[in-house]
Formats: structure tokens, C-alpha cells, sequence
């Protein structure tokens, strides 16, 4: 650049240079005022929260900003910052004598207001649930870890809060998925062209810089050599002018100078966001390559270990070295157990299992974030009990003989009535297409969702499975000839045993299973009639998107089921947790007993190195309710570890009965079978009583798969015929779905796109009925939430929980092809 540009750019930079800097505070003001407006409260006023038993509704302030919904004892108001201000100047007028005396009192004072204005709990909208449960109540709740029961002064005053609620819920889905899809798009972005422009920008602005600084040292010493002829004192009128022109000059020079820097550091500051976020990805990217690098060194050592371990027994050699035991029991590879081993005949059936206290008796029907107005039933809620269970030492072969003779009774069910097994009159298929080696880079393709939502991880159909999680529920059944025997048992301890066994079945088809299912659409339906064969029909629905949640609702012979399923799923890295939230129920209706759990987490290990594998740990309470009041299941699922002496995937359990006695014991593995033994006599304290059993007897056994199930996704009979193509079912039924078929039949890159038009198919749904509720917002009227077909909330029997509950009528509609109601998703 020449210095006569330098010098045209420093004129027109000097008669801007006000305006530019008037604009730049106004900028600055605007985005101060976004700023302001953006943690601007979007709702506040006093409501009436539920806290507990003891205090019932108490008197909070609400405030309602940026998707959260936060609580206080009081309203916070600059009040109290005035009277603090008004004290201390009162203070000063005070005698000394008189201050020491009011000092703990204004302590005292300082430390009760404190506390008052302290949030007391948050609930963020972004997944929450909002009910309706009278004219004055509402329900928030996100999935189970939390529920907020509040109640305004009217109706008018409750449907202005819940219209807010559901503005704020959509405001912040819109958020988080925005900042989602910016650190997306700034992850993937390819910055060499981008950084050679950035680069070739600042190249520029920099060398205008130096222009600028060689013109203001020029100019500055012509103004020092026109200052010092000034003091020479000779025609002063002419210096003075020759001084004010070499000041003007080196002002404008000046003022070039600070807008070049100002520029430069715009540019800068513009760019340095977007570099800071490649720089973080980038390492942890490489965090993460470091790892899988770690693990694939231990795991190479431990090939040669047992390659050279297997040598040694082909050579003969029956000494040497002995081989080291990996140390993190997260990356060993996992072998299924000998199928048909008795867990009776090869291990030792005693053992001590853990009972929590009886804080799960009322499902921990209120989850309140106030402290103090739950202390005061904490002590009583965290009582544990250690049981010890011995079984009788009997001889190995008498053992085998009565193990034997149990199993033989049980399958013929002498204790019960015969069950009419029916042959279907649909002849039904038993295996699908085979699943085509179609090789995939899955680290290319799960490295920047670590720590995010399984649910939200747009994940091609080559990690999927050809069923839907509607679908995959519905396997829940596939020993449901268990609750068949639990409806004709003759007492509530026995019942609860066969109910205990049933929940564990459900399991046994995720030994192998792996595949992802596809996640349903909103208002996606799924329905099962098997009435023909195996006395049981159910429907499930896909009732919620954000959380996403189904309903299932399912009868048979003498009983009736039903679930919500809901989840968090997180991946992280080397594993994909999934902790269930939902409840599940069954009920008896000859004697109206009700059962009520929550399954346990399942943990996929494996994900980026090794062979998949599946376990399932944690503990689940079968508690009864209704004329089984008191009863209660406790179930141990342990944690594959390598040290443990246990066999691998294995459960043990009690049942209890009202009096706390233990009346049944449940041992087994969830993979293979459950063996059943009765409390012959008791001995011990009652803090640890010890229990004696009889011979344990086979209460379930998992039928094997077919030999060939792992050309086809390892699908059980049953799993294959959920997706076959039946007449008559609704327009909302996942085996109408486009990408779940193409997938079935090996067209997975139609399957693909498929998947993506109908995902944004949903969001497209999901925006418009955001832009109806901001418009009905707007005009001050109420919009009504997205409302189930089959299923409608409820609030549940005994609790303050808000649940889907079954419409009835999906059958009768059925039975007339009536349709009407279904929307059209797919």
C-alpha cells in the first residue's frame, strides 16, 4: 500500500473516527441489552409447592428463566440490600456498647434472610414433563429423578403458568439443539481454506499496521523537529503554522493507527471463538486416539501372554511362568457360561445379599430438592438388612436326582392348573433375511458424540437392528407363560417368585443382542396379538418425543401389564450405559394383586475396540401393592467383574413377606435360568437372621435361539416374527415403516435415506406446533400439549405420579378398520 493511499485512508478515517466509535458504543449497548434480555425472567409469582406428608403445601416463589424453573422461600428483591445499606449508616450514629449488642441479632438476621433467598431447587424444562392433574395443579416431572407438585390460586392462574411452561420447554429443545448442531458443524467443518483466507486477511491488516507505524514515526519526527525550530523564537508565525500541520498530521496518522489495531483486533477476536473450538475437539480427539491405542497394547499383550500360555500346554510343559490377570476388568473379553450348567451343582449356593431399608415402599412417590423439608424422614429411609443365605448340604447325586425331579414338576405344572396351550392357526416365519457384511468406520462416526444422548446420536441403520424400540418392549413377553403359573399360584409369596422370574427372563434375549433399534416416531404404534398361541395381546405407543417415552399396555390369562418406558443413555466413549426410568406393573385379576418394578441399567462394553457385549447390573425391588401390600422382591444383578468367585451374569434374590421373613430364594443367571428353593428354617438375629433352604428346583430356562441366529442379528423365534407383515393393523404400526423394512430386506442405503426424510419429516411436525404455541401465547390463549391416541395421563393409584394409562378401544377399532384418529408419520 503507497503512503498517498496511507495518507487518503488516514483523512477519511479521521472524519469517521467519531462516528465509528458512537457506533461501536452503540453496539456495544445493543448487545449489553441482548445480553440483559436474553437472562431476562420469563415468569415469576408465588405458587404453592408440595414438600411433604408432614408440612403438605407450602408457599414458594417461582421464577421461570432460560428453560429452568427455579424455587425460593422468599422473594428476592432489593429490599433487603436497602435495609442493609440503611443499617450500616445508622450504625455509625450508635454507641459502641449498643453495636456489640445487636451484632448476633443482625448476624442472626443476616443469615435467616440469606437462607430465605436462596434457591431451594431447579427442575430444567428441556426433556420435563408438564401435566394438568385439577383446575389449580400441575405436575413438572423429568423422568422420574424429579417432580415438582405445584398448585396455583385458580385456574386461570395454573393455565397462564403451564402455557409458559410449555413456551419455555420449546424455547430451550430449540437451544440446546441449535448449540448441538454449531458445535457439530464448527467439529466437521475442513479449515484450510477457511484458515488460508482468515491467515490472508490478518496478513493484510497487519502489514497496514506497519504502514500506519512508519507514518506516525515519520510524521512524529517532524513534529519533534518543527517543536524544536519553534523555540528558536524567530518568525513565529510560520513555525506555528508549519507545527499546527505536522500535529494535524501525526493525529490523523494516530487515529489510522488505533482503527488498523481495532480492525485487526475485531478479526481476530471474530475468528479466535471458532479456533478455540477446533483446538478442543482436536484434543479430544486425540485424548481418545490415546487411549484406543493404550487398550490395544494392553490387549496385544494379553494375546501373547495366552498365545504363549497355549503353548506351553501343547508342548507339555507343566510349569513356567504363570499368566498375568488383566488388571481393568472393563476390557477382558467375556465367555458366555457351558449352557445347561446347574447353578446348583457347581457352585456354592450360599450367600449374603443386601436389603435396602424401606425407602422404596411409597416409589419414592415425592422427589423434593428442599432439604429441610425432607430431613426430617432421611434417618428412617436408609436402614439396610444383610440376609445369609445357606442351602442345605445334600449328596451330589441325590442333589441332580431331586434338581431333576423339581424340573420335571415344574414344567408339568402338577401344582397348577393345566394350561390350554393352542396351536397358532397363522403359520408365522422363523427366521428373516440375513444381515449383509456392509463395513463401516464406526469411530468415524461416534467420535463426536461422547457424553451426549444415545437417543439423539444420528446414527446410520448399519448399527441397528430390523425392529423398533416399541418392538424390542414387546420381547419383554416371551416367557409370559410364567405369569400364566404366577396367576394360579397358590399364595402371594409363590406368585411373587414366578413374577420375579418373569422380569429376569426378559433379559435373556439381550445376552447377544447388540443392535441398536430404531427409535419410534411420535405417535408410532406397535401391536401384538397372540392371543391364538400364547394367550397375550399388547399394544404400545410412542407417547412423548422430549423426554422420549413409550406406553405399553398388554393382558393375558388371568393378568394384565403395563409399562412406561422411559431412559437416559449416555456414551462414553469405550461403553453406551442405559439406565431405565420408568415403572413397570403386572396385576392378577382372580385376586387382585399388583407388582410393581424398574429394570436394571445395561451396559454395551466395547464400543470402539474388542467384541460387543452386553451386561445388566444394579438392583431391582418387585414391591407389592393392593391386597399384596407389604410383599416384596429384592433382586441382586452383579457386575461382570473378573476377580469376583461368582459365576458371570449371575442374580440372586429374596422374597419377603409383610413381616420381613424371607419366604423364597431366587438364584441363577439371567442368561440361561433361575432355580427357585424355599426358607426351610431361620436362625440369627433379626438385624442378620440366616436363612436355610430346600433343594433349589429349575423355575425358568431360556430356549436356546436357532444355531444359525447370528447370520440374522441373533433373533430369537419370537424377535423374527415381530416385524412380519400382518393385514389390518394401524397406518402408526412399525412394521409400516419404510426405513425399518429396507433394512429388514438388505437395502441399507435406501434404508438411510429413508431415515433421514422421516426424522425430518418429525421435526418439521415438532416446529410447527412450537410456532402454533408461540402464536397462542401471544393472542393469550391456551394451547393444548400433544395428546396420545391410545394412552392418556393419569394420576397414578396411591402417588401423586402423573402416568400414560391405557384408552382401551384400540381392538374395537381394529375389529371396524376405523382408522380416523391415527395421524399420518410415515
Amino acid at each position: 500500500m503507497s503512503e498517498n493511499n496511507i495518507n487518503k485512508s488516514i483523512a477519511s478515517n479521521d472524519s469517521n473516527l467519531l462516528s465509528t466509535s458512537s457506533s461501536k458504543r452503540t453496539q456495544d449497548k445493543m448487545s449489553d441489552d441482548e445480553t440483559t434480555k436474553s437472562n431476562k425472567i420469563s415468569k415469576s409469582g408465588w405458587l404453592l409447592k408440595w414438600t411433604n406428608y408432614l408440612k403438605g403445601y407450602q408457599k414458594r416463589w417461582f421464577v421461570l428463566s432460560n428453560g429452568v424453573l427455579s424455587y425460593y422461600r422468599a422473594e428476592p428483591s432489593s429490599g433487603a440490600t436497602l435495609n442493609n445499606v440503611n443499617k450500616s449508616s445508622v450504625s455509625g450514629k450508635l454507641s459502641i456498647r449498643r453495636r456489640r449488642k445487636n451484632h448476633n441479632r443482625s448476624a442472626t438476621l443476616e443469615n435467616q434472610t440469606e437462607v430465605a433467598h436462596t434457591c431451594r431447587g431447579t427442575i430444567s424444562l428441556h426433556g420435563a414433563l408438564i401435566h394438568t392433574v385439577d383446575s389449580c395443579t400441575f405436575v413438572i416431572s423429568n423422568g422420574g429423578t424429579q417432580t415438582f407438585h405445584i398448585k396455583a390460586s385458580n385456574e386461570v392462574e395454573r393455565q397462564s403458568w403451564v402455557t409458559a411452561l410449555e413456551l419455555a420447554k420449546a424455547k430451550a429443545i430449540r437451544a440446546i439443539e441449535s448449540e448441538e448442531e454449531e458445535e457439530d458443524n464448527t467439529a466437521n467443518v475442513i479449515p484450510s481454506e477457511e484458515l488460508n483466507t482468515v491467515v490472508r486477511d490478518l496478513t493484510i491488516k497487519l502489514e497496514n499496521l506497519k504502514t500506519c507505524y512508519d507514518l506516525i514515526t515519520k510524521h512524529g519526527s517532524a513534529l519533534q523537529r518543527a517543536l524544536a525550530e519553534l523555540e528558536s523564537g524567530e518568525d513565529l508565525a510560520s513555525k506555528n503554522k508549519i507545527v499546527n500541520e505536522r500535529a494535524t498530521l501525526f493525529r490523523i496518522s494516530s487515529n489510522a493507527m488505533i482503527n488498523a489495531c481495532t480492525d485487526y483486533l475485531t478479526t481476530a477476536q471474530t475468528q479466535g471463538h471458532k479456533w478455540s473450538k477446533m483446538i478442543q475437539h482436536v484434543n479430544d480427539q486425540k485424548l481418545h486416539l490415546e487411549e484406543m491405542v493404550e487398550q490395544l497394547a494392553r490387549q496385544h499383550s494379553h494375546l501373547e501372554q495366552a498365545a504363549a500360555h497355549q503353548g506351553q500346554r501343547a508342548h507339555g510343559a507343566h510349569g513356567g511362568a504363570s499368566v498375568t490377570s488383566p488388571s481393568d476388568d472393563e476390557e477382558n473379553e467375556f465367555y458366555d457360561a457351558q449352557e445347561g450348567a446347574s447353578i446348583a451343582s457347581n457352585e456354592d449356593t450360599s450367600f449374603i445379599l443386601k436389603i435396602p431399608g424401606p425407602k422404596s415402599s411409597q416409589h419414592q412417590r415425592e422427589m423434593s430438592n428442599d432439604e429441610d423439608d425432607r430431613s426430617s424422614s432421611e434417618g428412617e429411609e436408609y436402614n439396610s438388612q444383610k440376609v445369609l443365605v445357606v442351602a442345605e448340604s445334600t449328596d451330589q447325586n441325590v442333589l441332580n436326582s431331586a434338581d431333576t425331579t423339581d424340573r420335571a414338576s415344574i414344567h408339568s405344572s402338577n401344582s397348577l392348573t393345566p394350561l390350554n396351550q393352542k396351536t397358532s392357526l397363522v403359520k408365522r416365519r422363523t427366521k428373516v433375511p440375513d444381515k449383509p457384511n456392509h463395513p463401516l468406520n464406526l469411530w468415524s462416526i461416534i467420535k463426536n458424540c461422547i457424553g451426549k444422548d444415545l437417543s439423539k446420536i444420528p446414527m446410520p441403520v448399519n448399527f441397528n437392528e430390523p425392529l423398533s424400540l416399541l418392538q424390542r418392549l414387546t420381547e419383554d413377553f416371551e416367557y409370559a407363560e410364567l405369569l400364566d403359573k404366577a396367576a394360579q399360584a397358590k399364595t402371594t409369596c409363590e406368585q411373587l417368585a414366578y413374577v420375579a422370574a418373569f422380569t429376569i427372563s426378559s433379559y435373556s434375549t439381550t445376552a447377544n443382542r447388540t443392535g441398536k433399534p430404531f427409535n419410534p416416531l411420535l405417535g408410532e404404534t406397535y401391536e401384538c396379538d397372540r392371543t391364538d398361541d400364547l394367550g397375550w395381546k399388547c399394544i404400545s405407543e410412542q407417547v412423548s418425543h422430549h423426554p422420549p417415552m413409550a406406553a405399553q399396555y398388554c393382558e393375558g390369562r388371568g393378568w394384565r401389564s403395563w409399562q412406561e418406558f422411559t431412559m437416559t443413555s449416555k456414551f462414553r466413549g469405550k461403553y453406551i450405559q442405559v439406565v431405565p426410568l420408568g415403572n413397570a406393573h403386572v396385576e392378577f385379576t382372580a385376586n387382585g394383586n399388583k407388582f410393581s418394578w424398574r429394570k436394571v441399567t445395561t451396559t454395551v462394553h466395547n464400543i470402539i475396540v474388542g467384541r460387543l457385549w452386553v451386561d445388566n447390573h444394579g438392583d431391582m425391588e418387585i414391591i407389592g401393592e393392593n391386597n399384596a401390600t407389604g410383599y416384596k422382591c429384592h433382586l441382586k444383578y452383579l457386575p461382570y467383574s473378573y476377580f469376583t468367585r461368582d459365576s458371570q451374569r449371575r442374580v440372586k434374590g429374596v422374597v419377603m413377606d409383610p413381616e420381613k421373613q424371607v419366604k423364597w430364594v431366587l438364584n441363577g443367571t439371567w442368561d440361561n435360568k433361575m432355580e427357585l428353593a424355599s426358607v426351610t428354617s431361620t436362625s440369627g438375629s433379626p438385624e442378620n437372621p440366616v436363612y436355610r433352604t430346600s433343594n433349589y428346583k429349575t423355575i425358568w430356562q431360556r430356549r436356546l435361539p436357532p444355531a444359525d441366529c447370528d447370520k440374522y442379528y441373533n433373533f430369537t423365534t419370537l424377535a423374527c416374527q415381530l416385524n412380519e407383515p400382518e393385514e389390518g393393523v394401524a397406518p402408526t404400526d412399525s412394521r409400516l415403516r419404510p426405513d425399518q423394512r429396507l433394512m429388514e430386506n438388505a437395502q441399507w442405503d435406501e434404508s438411510n435415506s429413508e431415515k433421514l426424510r422421516l426424522e425430518e419429516q418429525q421435526r418439521q411436525r415438532r416446529r410447527q406446533r412450537e410456532a402454533e404455541a408461540e402464536r397462542a401465547t401471544i393472542e393469550g390463549r391456551p394451547y393444548p400439549p400433544y395428546e396420545p391416541i391410545w394412552f392418556k395421563k393419569e394420576k397414578e393409584e396411591g402417588t401423586d405420579n402423573v402416568i400414560h394409562v391405557y384408552r382401551g378401544q384400540y381392538w374395537e377399532c381394529k375389529s371396524k378398520q376405523d382408522w380416523s384418529r391415527c395421524p399420518s408419520i410415515f
